[in-house]
């Protein structure tokens, strides 16, 4: 059995469809979509690290107490 050999490819890193491999997006909503994902971990990150700040300030305020 001979198998015809696969071109070049990547896959689209939303729906993971075969793109070019120059391309990063298969289309514009998957671009979109990426966008979204991107700037909800962003949130994310700011708020946990904000969480966290306020938890090393309140420990050290407890700490320091008489």
């Amino acid at each position: 059995m001979v198998t015809a050999p696969i071109p070049q490819h990547k896959h689209c890193q939303v729906c993971g469809k075969a793109i070019r491999s120059k391309e990063i997006m298969c289309s514009d909503e998957c671009k979109a979509e990426w966008d979204r994902t991107v700037k909800k971990k962003q949130w994310w990150l700011v708020a946990y690290v904000g969480a966290a700040m306020v938890m090393v300030v309140v420990i050290i305020l407890s700490m320091g107490g008489t």
